[in-house]
């Protein structure tokens, strides 16, 4: 613990320099909070229709998620930020056979180089899509997931002016709602070799905690991972606990979520979220229902844990092979 938490302090101080605790703790120097609130809020408004796939407002989501990594000098990945992707039901339930997919979906990936020579990469991931319009109520998906995609864009923010020390994609997953399209896609046809992929970081869900809690999913399966949560945890400025990875039904996170994907394929994941709440999956799942300042202090926990894991991929790596 005492050494993870010295590389951490190491990431961080010059992010932290010179700032007041309060000035921490509101991040003012790891991300812009004012954009983050605003984005998320713009993501989950009305008149986004709950950013469904296939849909203009799924169009106008990723132009805004594009702009926001254009500015923070994100590079495209293979040429293009938006990659495109069809999908659909993946086994026929009669036959078990593959079903021919007719689903349109895209991901945004944007991706900024590491400064070693290192060919690992770490993958954060958060899916912007939502339910829609369903019996003419709009489902905005504030906390599922435009928090999340604004905590993968507050972490590339920190990236930009901390260079890491390994290359990192930042993925905004199309069709999580629909059987993890996006994520599926990702996978299949991954930008870089599978071999490379040292970790995937997911956040859905990271605004409402209702009861103070921002939960890290993924550890009971992956147990090297605990020294770097907890290092991470004794900093944070919300209680971060591990759990929900283990039981069954809601109890066990592990393959409710695009991380579900990655973990299937052998990538050491961590999840990061808030449970169930009850607007969860309902039209009330709205931005006014945030308490905005433990929101951008769960977000700051994210990016404090996105720091804690490029200082130890290497480490993370390992645990592919064992």
């Amino acid at each position: 613990m005492t050494s993870s938490r010295s590389a951490f302090a190491a990431l961080l101080v010059l992010a932290l320099a010179g700032c007041g605790q309060n000035e921490a703790r509101n991040a003012s120097e790891l991300f812009d909070g004012s954009y983050v609130l605003e984005l998320a809020e713009a993501l989950s408004a009305d008149d986004m229709q709950g950013r469904a796939p296939g849909t203009p407002e799924s169009a106008k989501a990723r132009e805004m998620i594009i702009e926001r990594m254009q500015a923070l000098g994100l590079q495209p990945v293979n040429g293009t930020f938006e990659h495109a992707f069809t999908y659909g039901p993946f086994t026929n339930p009669t036959t078990g056979e593959d079903a021919v997919p007719d689903k349109p979906g895209v991901n945004v990936i944007g991706l900024i180089q590491g400064t070693s020579d290192s060919d690992l990469t770490m993958v954060l991931t958060a899916h912007f899509d939502h339910l829609g319009v369903r019996e003419d109520e709009i489902y905005n998906g504030m906390d599922d997931n435009a928090s999340g995609v604004t905590g993968i864009l507050a972490a590339a923010e920190y990236f930009s002016a901390n260079k890491p020390t390994h290359d990192v994609l930042f993925v905004a997953l199309d069709a999580e709602e629909d059987g993890f399209g996006g994520a599926r896609e990702f996978i299949t046809n991954p930008p870089v070799p599978l071999e490379h992929m040292a970790f995937n970081l997911n956040l859905d869900m990271v605004s409402r905690g209702d009861n103070g809690l921002l939960w890290a999913s993924g550890s009971a399966h992956w147990p090297a991972l605990k020294p770097m949560i907890e290092a991470v945890a004794s900093e944070a400025p919300v209680e971060v606990r591990m759990g929900f990875d283990t039981g069954e039904g809601r109890d066990d996170w592990t393959l409710l979520s695009d991380h579900a994907v990655f973990f299937r394929a052998g990538i050491p994941h961590l999840y990061l979220g808030v449970e169930d709440h009850p607007d969860y999956h309902r039209p009330s799942d709205d931005f006014e229902n945030v308490d905005q300042d433990w929101y951008l202090r769960s977000v700051e926990t994210v990016v404090r844990m996105a720091a804690a894991a490029d200082a130890r991929l290497v480490e993370i790596a390992a645990m592919k092979a064992e």
